[in-house]
């Protein structure tokens, strides 16, 4: 299946590979992204392996989300499926304000 990916998720993830090349490395940095694509590339394959996130507010209730590989099991990566498509739609932290930041955006629908 088609792995689209928006420019929030693109930002998300970029901004994220920013704090690890100033708070731990390049090698860290580039470990991250090298997780994420993988993990990006399996729910291409199984789209279907996220489970629905939950959210009780309509433009998110279609959502699914989906844990980078280790050692970055604490980043989410949020999409739908579209259209024939996975969507990725945000990437972030799992101890932040989910539904507020995935609000945030208003790509979401």
């Amino acid at each position: 299946m088609n792995v689209r990916k928006t420019d929030d998720f693109i930002a998300d993830i970029e901004q994220q590979y920013d704090w690890y090349v100033a708070n731990a490395d390049w090698d860290v940095a580039d470990y991250y992204l090298d997780s994420v694509q993988a993990t990006c590339q399996l729910l291409g394959m199984q789209p279907g392996l996220g489970p629905l996130a939950g959210f009780a507010h309509a433009r998110l209730r279609d959502g699914r989300f989906f844990l980078v590989f280790r050692p970055f099991r604490k980043h989410v990566l949020f999409y739908e499926i579209r259209s024939g498509e996975v969507v990725k739609r945000r990437a972030m932290h799992g101890h932040r304000d989910l539904p507020g930041r995935l609000l945030e955006t208003s790509k979401w629908d």
